[in-house]
């Protein structure tokens, strides 16, 4: 399985962005699915995450500026971010929990996965 997410880029205070993630591989079913992210010298933070049936999980810092969504049947996970702010400035990653995938045997067991990062950048 693999995650392969977009959307990253430089931004002003204020400003507006759209990550997105796809999941890609021989994928029965994702339980959840979710971005992380990492500042220069801070530990790797859930930012929000969304379930199969489509429960929410915002961090505090990011209610009500943040909305996480997700396509099931593309196996796709968006986040849509606005009135970014320097302090979200950070490496943001994909994170898929619960996947279950299509197996020679059948279908496997539950595991986890990470894409690679994209870097957000809030500057003026």
């Amino acid at each position: 399985v693999q995650l392969q997410a977009c959307g990253g880029g430089l931004v002003q205070p204020g400003g507006s962005l759209r990550l997105s993630c796809v999941a890609s591989g021989s994928i029965y079913s994702i339980k959840t699915m979710g971005w992380y992210r990492q500042a220069p010298g801070k530990q790797r933070e859930l930012v929000a995450d969304i379930t199969s049936g489509g429960s929410t999980r915002y961090a505090d810092s990011v209610k009500d500026r943040f909305t996480i969504s997700r396509d099931n049947a593309k196996n796709t996970v968006y986040l849509q971010m606005n009135s970014l702010k320097p302090e979200d400035t950070a490496v943001y990653y994909c994170n898929a929990e619960g996947v279950r995938r299509y197996t020679a045997w059948g279908i496997s067991s539950r595991q986890g996965y990470w894409g690679q990062g994209t870097l957000v950048t809030v500057s003026s």
